[in-house]
């Protein structure tokens, strides 16, 4: 039932079950590295994932029955590889269904490198990359769980580092980002603005 009081072409959206679909909304897209059982690596698309902080943490949101929280929780690290928008399909084949054998065929065209204080892999050509040890798993949100870790070792591709002589808008119209718009679509964003922060603002 819509209420008298909003404001006209506000509409009420049912919360008896989940609202996302029902509009688009921004959020990175990350490949997360994790060790099975086997002694291979997986990657998994997602995009509830965020820093936890100002500091050195980050999370994101998986569910206990997917197989990369189950190598996290018993292998206790994961890596974090922000793809470019020119990898796309890499990042879609990482979201690939398992055969019978638990094995994930579409991870072996994903080109890779070695993670450097974690036993864990990245996804080459991306432009940010973290190595995580797992902190803590949170239960309950509904069937989901927030995975959160602290980074331990960060790398980043030069033509994507922030520095004094680089202008920010030149940096990201030269190096666009990849972002998921939930639910299935997806953007590049390469033309950027400053922000107008009031005066004498602080985080």
């Amino acid at each position: 039932m819509a209420l008298e009081n909003l404001p006209e072409k506000i509409i009420t959206i049912n919360t008896n079950r989940p609202i996302w679909h029902r509009f688009f909304t921004v959020y990175p897209l990350v490949l997360i590295g994790s060790k099975e059982k086997n002694g291979e690596y997986n990657f998994a698309p997602k995009h509830l994932a965020i820093p936890i902080s100002w500091d050195n943490y980050y999370g994101f949101i998986c569910t206990p029955r997917h197989t990369t929280y189950k190598n996290i929780q018993r292998e206790g690290f994961f890596t974090v590889s922000y793809p470019r928008p020119s990898q796309i399909l890499i990042t879609s084949l990482a979201a690939g269904s398992r055969t019978e054998d638990d094995i994930k065929p579409s991870l072996r065209e994903i080109p890779t490198f070695k993670a450097s204080r974690i036993d864990g892999v990245f996804v080459k050509d991306a432009y940010l990359y973290l190595e995580c040890e797992l902190d803590r798993i949170i239960d309950g949100f509904g069937e989901n769980s927030m995975i959160t870790g602290k980074i331990v070792t960060a790398h980043i591709h030069d033509d994507s580092r922030r520095i004094m002589e680089r202008d920010d808008h030149d940096l990201i119209k030269n190096s666009p980002l990849l972002v998921y718009l939930n639910e299935g679509r997806f953007a590049k964003i390469s033309e950027t603005y400053s922000f107008p922060f009031p005066v004498n603002f602080k985080k």
